[in-house]
């Protein structure tokens, strides 16, 4: 069909709206509109690729392969000894799965317990911090000095520090002790780890938390809380209705954030017991023992695990993410 002159007329989407443009399109009009911010992505770009791209490709390149420290190339004074290793496709990730002597799922299972026990529990005391924090009170810029002062102090120089504490003469069993009570083996004992796993990390997770909900508390507007307060709310109504809806943008990032850092918590776990506690091991120091405590180093079992452990928290990140938008768009409407 042609118009009275003769020009065909544009084409346009079945809903009346003309089709946009297309990927390349669009993208060569961002470089013409914004070509100094690309050109200071570049440098950014290539370092990303050197340490993140390039270590992550040849790590699932590994999982595929039956590579360990004695078929892996290396050179050893003048003589080159090539690469030995074969292709051997999922049989990795089936032999971490469901193999024999598997310890995939027993590590898992500590590691999701430990995640959602640590950032719970960081979330909850970091907020009640706060909101403590976030009243008119004598003396709060102390606090707040005295509050943050675990997650500025680095934290080999924490853990350190609480591995003399939990020892078995140290501070924690002398003071139960003083009470009459008997001190477990916090550094021995399987569940005593467990505990003092998840309570170190929290002491190291607190101040983030608090600052960050500190920071949200104090971006939502007065005047919400003085019209809840004229209506009658009580201080737990104000907290339920206004108080944690507007801070659920900082909630939702923090407590993403949190759920990564911990899960691939590796400094807690290995500063404070080592690596030869089995039980209190989750994914990330178990796969760090596949690759640097026994021999043959294992590179291929332990590029699997590191392997899968990306893929649960890119299934999680992409739920949760999912999960938000889902609720956002209910309290919309």
């Amino acid at each position: 069909m042609t118009t009275a002159a003769g020009s065909t007329p544009a084409r346009t989407h079945r809903h009346g709206r003309k089709p946009g443009p297309g990927p390349l399109k669009r993208l060569t009009r961002s470089y013409d509109q914004h070509w100094y911010a690309w050109a200071m992505c570049v440098p950014v770009v290539l370092v990303l690729g050197a340490v993140v791209a390039y270590p992550l490709i040849q790590g699932i390149y590994l999982t595929f392969t039956d590579a360990t420290s004695q078929n892996v190339g290396r050179t050893i004074g003048v003589n080159e000894i090539p690469d030995s290793f074969s292709w051997v496709g999922l049989k990795n990730y089936a032999d971490v799965l469901t193999g024999p002597n598997n310890q995939f799922w027993p590590h898992f299972t500590w590691t999701v317990i430990w995640t959602v026990a640590c950032v719970a529990l960081t979330y909850a005391l970091g907020l009640v911090l706060a909101v403590t924090l976030n009243r008119n009170m004598r003396g709060r810029g102390p606090y707040r000095m005295l509050l943050i002062l675990p997650w500025a102090v680095p934290s080999f120089v924490t853990i350190f520090a609480w591995r003399l504490i939990l020892a078995d003469d140290g501070v924690v069993n002398q003071a139960l002790s003083a009470v009459g009570m008997s001190g477990p083996s916090w550094l021995s004992d399987p569940l005593a780890q467990k505990a003092a796993a998840i309570g170190v990390n929290i002491w190291c997770g607190v101040p983030f938390m608090m600052i960050s909900m500190l920071g949200g508390l104090q971006s939502i507007p007065r005047e919400q809380y003085e019209a809840a307060e004229m209506d009658g709310a009580t201080p737990w109504q104000r907290f339920v209705h206004v108080t944690l809806p507007g801070l659920r943008p900082v909630s939702s990032t923090v407590i993403l954030l949190g759920v990564i850092w911990t899960f691939n918590q590796f400094n807690v776990i290995f500063l404070l017991f080592g690596g030869n506690s089995d039980s209190v091991q989750i994914l990330v120091t178990y796969a760090y023992r596949l690759f640097f405590s026994q021999q043959p180093q294992d590179y291929a079992r332990s590029a699997t695990v590191g392997i899968l452990c990306l893929s649960l928290l890119v299934v999680f990140t992409s739920v949760y993410r999912r999960w938000l938008k889902r609720n956002d768009q209910g309290v919309l409407a």
